[in-house]
């Protein structure tokens, strides 16, 4: 028989699945989002920020040798860096596609360094927007890396460095350890003192007005005393006002003897920039910044909008550009002519002035899509990121809108040589104020009136006033008069202001920045020893220069050395002038119930304690607080007491804490719900104050 010929088994052909290309973001949200839109064929990881940093434990820039930084990775960065470099290894290419921006172009700079990559090679992509579309055209055409833009912000952190790491040691030597000291954060705590010694200087000035209601016909109107003789008239006391007064016959006519009608435009703001929108939200949502810039965040890297998937719903929040780009100016007009009429599209929409120093490297914040209406996304954002998109969204539709035109009038009225005036105003054509009214305005309608009619006085009431004293800075003021002095940039105001209240510089009361015993020693210290951190026209100087570098017209070297020579004789000179500042402690009036010494108060990171006077041999130490006249409601044996937290938030907590464990952040106020016979609380509200029940919905009227 003929032998069967075995067939050889077939070798198995492996295919090598294609390499992928890794691509490096800031933050994980952000790297879900893009991923998806790239496809298989891209890993997208996130550096959780920078990776690469100066040192803390010391200055970490040798001033011998050109101010060379020596970075070190930072602490806890290990694995993230390690799995980068793993993905780095595999990966066919590797994309840097951190923010877009100065702060960005380092980390992608650290980044290359980390991971061994060229930073002349193509391999960073920018996005002003997470959109499909925008992502996909920025790998279209990646670039190197920026050089200008990386010296920039390697030579605003060395700088602050130089400063926080020569003045804060002093600080610690001659006032008390913990403190620290920086270039845009002395500027605005030196603002709010200043602000400060103006209100207490100040000394009120009296003046008075005549309120009047006059009568035309049937219909009454209201108008105010303007002045004598045709001219006008300040009042300044009683005496003043009554002469003015025993002028006039109440009981005779007066005449109309001037009647002025204007047609008015009021122009819609410009879109939004980082200051302006941390400003309005700080104004508008009572957003406190850094909380403005965290819900900002999370809209611009990307939010679940059902069908839609992920997307990114504004561009990039940190700008101090109001430019916006032809196709977005195309699709609001667009919008604006389907949705309100032709006649509400601006046909040459306001263009900003460029502020002098801004960067104009990106647009101004706005929607990625206009179609994107707060109405449609309201199911599919938090309450808070909804009030900022509502916000973002129809500040930028209004400045793409035609203005307002409101009628107005003006009428003098006088009787035997007193004059009063009224002014009436009457919206015609409402324009942007269909999307974005930016305060409730009311129509004030004032009778038809014309020169020679007569009205009859109905009621003449002389009101005494004090002038008052400037208002201390809110957030948004601050970050404003930052601003248009030129210090800071639309980056550092949030962090700025986070890092005078946490040091206890400062503190906010009733939304308004007070300056603290202990912001007024660290400020006395730097306004002697630093004339220069202090100087507004230095520092707006110095960003400028910044500004240069980043256009490549200055060596990044060279304005660190101007700045730092003269700098380092006045640390050298403070050093040996100052003397040692002793911060008294006050006695509290209350024995230690350890020890049984004196307690004292002091001065600490969180604002003011009660420590035994014996310290270190007693370390004895308690919170300040008060009592409200309120039984704890859950063990009815304590009093209440109003505690401060470590973020110096107002709390009420029992007096036999650890016993009982009874904390509220509203105020009990010693009454039950007649409902359900819970404790109730005092609540605040934007109108005033309200007792509500802690666990049901009964609520009493607001408190006038």
């Amino acid at each position: 028989m003929p032998k069967v010929q075995k067939k050889k088994p077939t070798k198995k052909t492996t295919r090598r699945k294609p390499k992928k290309n890794l691509v490096i973001v800031e933050s994980p949200s952000k790297a879900k989002t893009i991923e998806k839109y790239l496809g298989s064929r891209y890993k997208v990881m996130a550096s959780l920020g920078h990776i690469r940093d100066l040192p803390k434990s010391k200055m970490g820039v040798d001033v011998a040798a050109d101010y060379e930084p020596h970075y070190i990775s930072i602490r806890g960065k290990g694995d993230v860096i390690k799995e980068l470099r793993k993905e780095a290894k595999k990966a066919q290419r590797v994309y840097l596609a951190a923010d877009p921006d100065r702060e960005g172009e380092a980390i992608a700079w650290h980044l290359s360094y980390i991971l061994g990559l060229d930073p002349q090679d193509k391999n960073r992509v920018v996005f002003n927007e997470i959109t499909k579309d925008a992502v996909k055209n920025s790998f279209k055409n990646p670039r190197a890396i920026d050089m200008n833009l990386v010296d920039a912000q390697q030579a605003r952190r060395i700088l602050d460095r130089l400063v926080g790491y020569s003045i804060s040691p002093l600080l610690w030597a001659k006032i008390k350890k913990g403190l620290s000291a920086g270039r845009v954060q002395s500027i605005a705590l030196n603002l709010i003192i200043k602000r400060e010694q103006e209100i207490r200087s100040f000394e009120p000035e009296e003046y008075w007005t005549i309120d009047s209601q006059f009568q035309h016909g049937r219909t009454k109107f209201e108008a105010s005393f303007y002045g004598l003789n045709g001219k006008k008239l300040k009042l300044n006391n009683n005496e003043e006002t009554q002469k003015i007064l025993k002028q006039l016959e109440p009981t005779k006519p007066f005449t109309i003897t001037k009647v002025e009608r204007k047609e008015r435009k009021r122009f819609p703001a410009l879109p939004f920039t980082t200051s302006t929108m941390q400003q309005v939200a700080n104004n508008s949502l009572n957003f406190r910044t850094q909380k403005t810039m965290m819900v900002a965040q999370q809209l611009y890297e990307g939010i679940n909008i059902g069908k839609g998937g992920v997307v990114g719903l504004i561009t990039y929040m940190r700008t101090d550009s109001t430019r916006i780009s032809g196709i977005a100016k195309h699709e609001a007009a667009t919008f604006i002519t389907d949705t309100y009429g032709a006649e509400y599209a601006a046909v040459k929409p306001r263009k900003g002035k460029l502020a002098e120093g801004a960067q104009d490297a990106h647009e101004a914040i706005r929607p990625s899509a206009v179609k994107r209406t707060p109405e449609s996304l309201k199911n599919y954002l938090s309450k808070d990121q909804l009030k900022l998109y509502s916000l973002i969204w129809s500040r930028f539709v209004a400045s793409q809108m035609t203005p307002a035109i409101v009628d107005t009038m003006s009428v003098n009225i006088e009787q035997n040589g007193v004059l009063y005036r009224a002014r009436g105003s009457k919206m015609k054509f409402p324009g942007f104020t269909k999307v974005y009214a930016e305060s409730k305005r009311k129509d004030n309608i004032l009778p038809d009136l014309t020169e020679g009619d007569t009205v009859k006085l109905v009621q003449n009431q002389p009101n005494q006033h004090f002038t008052l004293p400037p208002a201390r800075y809110s957030e948004a003021t601050l970050i404003k008069t930052l601003e248009e002095n030129g210090v800071g940039r639309p980056s550092t105001y949030a962090p700025t202001l986070s890092t005078i209240q946490k040091r206890y510089y400062v503190k906010l009361t009733a939304r308004k920045f007070e300056p603290t015993e202990l912001g007024e020693i660290v400020n006395e210290m730097i306004e002697k020893c630093f004339p220069d951190i202090l100087n507004v026209d230095f520092t707006a100087q110095l960003e400028g220069q910044l500004d240069e570098i980043e256009e490549g017209k200055q060596e990044w070297v060279r304005v660190i050395d101007q700045f730092y020579r003269p700098f380092s004789k006045e640390v050298d000179a403070a050093g040996e002038q100052l003397a040692k500042v002793k911060i008294k402690d006050e006695p509290a009036g209350i024995n230690c119930d350890i020890c049984g010494a004196p307690l004292v108060v002091k001065l600490g990171r969180y604002g003011k304690f009660y420590a035994c006077s014996r310290f270190p041999d007693c370390r004895n130490t308690k919170p300040i607080t008060k009592e409200i006249g309120v039984e704890c409601p859950q063990c009815h044996k304590g009093q209440i007491l109003e505690r401060k937290s470590k973020k110096n938030r107002v709390f009420y907590g029992c007096s036999r804490y650890p016993e009982c464990d009874f904390v509220s952040w509203d105020k009990p106020v010693g009454r039950n719900c007649p409902k359900c016979s819970h404790y109730l609380v005092q609540k605040k509200l934007k109108r005033g104050l309200q007792v509500k029940c802690s666990h049901c919905d009964y609520a009493e009227e607001l408190q006038k």
